[in-house]
């Protein structure tokens, strides 16, 4: 839209911006200066027992300059300080620092650490004065070996029950057996080899069930 405006003896034409786009123009611009937003590099980062391991928050936008900065345990939906005050509390105390302005840097993390974690920034003088992010924290732990029960003997065309376990890995081991070194299928259909064979193999518990027939095997475990 133009306007026309008289000024003495001179007439000008005077473009005006509609109201909306005036005003949405306008607080865009305002909101984007004066909100705290927080933003983050790995949602999901994992790492093996005993390393270090970063959970990043990143202060993407902010005026106050001074912001409270905390992060959070989260466990069984439950959340605990890690960081408060401007200090590291907890089972972190001497295995984690923050890396200005805001990112946990775990330095020592153990299988304990494996949880979801909030990192929380109020900005006082900010028109959007809060922001959060939750990172998902997995912590690799190496399996031991198994412990592994096949009974020295069974009677031709009975059943027969092999297992083998480990409780140390996380996340939970996935296992495998062999038959003369060769692995055995999750279903003996898929096989040429193992299809007139009867047997039932869960991968999760480690137990191999064989059906009246002689399955015998090595058990190995497969780390996470």
């Amino acid at each position: 839209m133009r306007l026309g405006v008289r000024h003495g003896n001179l007439e000008s034409d005077v473009a005006l911006l509609p109201v909306q786009q005036l005003t949405a123009c306008c607080f865009a611009g305002y909101f984007s200066v004066l909100a705290v937003v927080l933003k983050t590099s790995n949602e999901s980062p994992s790492t093996d027992e005993f390393n270090k391991v970063e959970l990043s928050c990143l202060i993407e936008s902010i005026s106050t300059t001074n912001p409270r900065i905390e992060w959070k345990k989260i466990t069984n939906n439950k959340p605990s300080y890690v960081y408060f005050d401007k200090k590291i509390s907890g089972d972190l105390e001497n295995r984690a620092v923050i890396r200005e302005p805001a990112t946990l840097v775990i330095t020592n993390a153990t299988r304990s650490d494996t949880a979801k974690y909030r990192c929380e920034v109020t900005a006082a003088t900010d028109a959007k004065s809060f922001d959060e992010i939750v990172i998902n924290l997995v912590v690799r732990v190496k399996p031991v070996v198994p412990k592994c029960s096949v009974p020295k003997s069974v009677p031709f065309g009975k059943s027969a029950e092999l297992s083998c376990v480990e409780e140390e890995g996380f996340p939970k081991s996935h296992y495998q057996w062999f038959k003369n070194s060769e692995e055995i299928p999750d279903d003996p259909k898929t096989s040429l080899k193992f299809f007139n064979s009867s047997y039932t193999l869960n991968t999760g518990t480690g137990t191999l069930v064989s059906m009246g027939v002689q399955v015998f095997g090595q058990g190995h475990t497969r780390g996470p």
